[in-house]
């Protein structure tokens, strides 16, 4: 991994459709875009930041997220979700994350990755994939 710039930004635009909502998890939920549906666009975001930085054969794995969901978003509506660079640490990258419908912030937060040589972690997966 080449030296991540603090400030370096990303950002991932998704469009709301049906299989997005958090109804689709269970009926009783409201037909809104679902929480995890928020979280992954902002984990994309921060993928989006990084990967310029990222050298062949390398890629990141979310580590942690501290957020919230704060206004709900209905089918047909544009998310935009942005990331920018806080910190770094070696291998693992801090980001605030922001979500924005087309009307408002709809979340908020801090993530954390670590950026990951693939090979190996594909190695050390292999032992639980034969598990199952």
């Amino acid at each position: 991994m080449r030296e991540v710039p603090i400030g370096s930004k990303g950002s991932f635009t998704h469009t709301v459709v049906e299989d997005d909502l958090a109804s689709k998890l269970d009926a009783t939920l409201p037909a809104v875009m679902a929480t995890r549906v928020m979280v992954g666009m902002m984990e994309l975001a921060a993928m989006d930041a990084i990967r310029a930085y990222l050298e062949p054969g390398e890629s990141s794995v979310g580590i942690a997220m501290d957020f919230a969901h704060v206004a709900a978003t209905p089918v047909g509506h544009r998310v935009r979700a942005e990331a920018e660079v806080t910190g770094c640490e070696g291998r693992r990258l801090e980001f605030k994350v922001r979500a924005f419908d087309e009307t408002e912030e709809i979340g908020s937060g801090t993530h954390r990755r670590a950026v990951i040589d693939v090979a190996k972690f594909n190695a050390r997966l292999k032992p639980k994939l034969k598990a199952t």
